[in-house]
């Protein structure tokens, strides 16, 4: 994505539309020259790339979308690696160390290097050069990162990138967001709301999997106190979205009006055929490392319980839930599983309520102890009647006795 800076965009009457680039031949020159310069910068400080960038850019008057550009390339596409010795700040130390032994004139510098250098061959097993200690002292510092390697994108897929990332940007100053997904597949529907659980965002739903489901989402800007990191957890979404197949979505946005300094309210329109293309991969879930531990424990276990992946949808008031797991007994029992890991306390207060009122009677919630409950305002008393309280990790045998109860 882009920072706030380089985001482009105009108003046409209340409507926002953000920058994009034309899949045309200067667009793809220009995608070809900036990738060309990465490629000719690997094994380089990131100084020097930056150096080489700014030269390229030269005084352009469409300098942003040539800076994102490069920022695309910088964060999506390219290693910077610190190269020293030693960890740099250890190393700082070691220098500063033996040059106080000496008096400090320019004729003891080499010197010192050089003994130090001679050391550190016989400490790290290899040969220390005096020229790697002065290029590793300050090898932490970003403009001293080495760039070791650079995996370029097609000129294309990086102006599709870039214009993706215009249109997530617009997001990061939401107020308000509904999105209509109308006849999909269930696959696709699962999908989506998948992703709704991977960001934790505040959702009410309505609707089913037959007639379709209205999507309601508080954006950044609604929140109590405005957060950044819940901005870019929306914007995150957006490629998801486009893995739906039937969509429309309809923003209402605040930003700060430049001249008048007061709240300036926008509004965005998206569906299924805008033509974005998306970068995260199809179909993929992307399992929470609490449930993939758990999942490989549970596989080491000699049990009669099966451990399915694949959930349907279950309908609760102003939600849905997709469960984690489901555990499915040859006797033709089974209970659904969900993980309560790390929400924040809006969710949880959201997320408790709604399962009060669902009335499952084979849910199973597994609550990590990290979460202040007391701060969500949610009671003990109040919690849904099988719980699993845990730690660190899952434990499959505290979801074994929970199911024997139950024979």
């Amino acid at each position: 994505m882009l920072p706030s800076n380089l985001l482009i965009y105009r108003y046409k009457g209340e409507t926002v539309i953000p920058k994009r680039l034309p899949i045309n031949e200067v667009s793809l020159n220009l995608a070809s020259d900036w990738i060309a310069c990465f490629q000719d910068a690997v094994g380089n400080s990131q100084g020097e790339l930056d150096r080489q960038l700014q030269e390229l850019e030269g005084d352009s008057p469409d300098y942003r979308v040539k800076r994102g550009l490069a920022h695309l390339l910088k964060n999506n596409f390219s290693t910077f690696e610190v190269i020293s010795p030693l960890e740099p700040q250890l190393l700082r130390q070691r220098v500063f160390e033996r040059a106080a032994t000496t008096a400090t004139i320019p004729e003891n510098r080499d010197r010192a290097l050089e003994s130090l250098a001679s050391h550190l061959s016989q400490e790290l097993n290899r040969e220390v050069l005096p020229n790697e200690i002065e290029k590793g002292l300050y090898a932490d510092l970003q403009e001293n990162r080495i760039f070791t390697q650079f995996d370029p994108p097609a000129p294309e897929a990086l102006i599709h990138l870039y214009n993706l990332s215009q249109v997530q940007g617009i997001f990061y100053r939401a107020s308000h967001i509904v999105i209509n997904a109308h006849r999909n597949d269930p696959g696709k529907y699962k999908l989506l709301f998948r992703y709704l659980k991977l960001f934790q965002l505040m959702a009410y739903i309505e609707g089913d999997a037959d007639t379709g489901f209205t999507i309601t989402i508080d954006g950044p800007t609604s929140l109590f106190k405005a957060s950044t990191r819940y901005g870019l957890a929306l914007a995150k979404m957006i490629p998801a979205l486009l893995h739906v197949s039937k969509w429309s979505l309809k923003a209402k946005l605040q930003s700060r009006d430049f001249y008048t300094n007061g709240i300036k309210t926008g509004y965005f329109d998206l569906d299924d055929k805008c033509g974005l293309v998306t970068h995260y991969p199809p179909g993929k879930t992307y399992d929470s490392m609490l449930e993939a531990s758990f999942a490989k424990s549970w596989s080491k276990l000699k049990t009669d319980w099966r451990l399915e992946r694949e959930v349907d949808l279950v309908p609760l008031p102003g939600s849905v839930m997709i469960p984690d797991f489901r555990l499915v007994h040859p006797d033709g029992r089974d209970f659904l599983l969900e993980i309560v890991g790390y929400w924040r306390p809006e969710y949880l207060q959201k997320k408790f309520y709604q399962v009060r009122r669902a009335g499952a009677d084979n849910l199973i919630l597994a609550v990590s102890e990290r979460l202040n409950l007391e701060k969500a305002g949610i009671k003990f008393t109040d919690l849904p009647a099988r719980i699993i309280w845990f730690k660190d990790k899952l434990s499959p045998q505290a979801v074994l006795k929970i199911l024997d109860k139950n024979i």
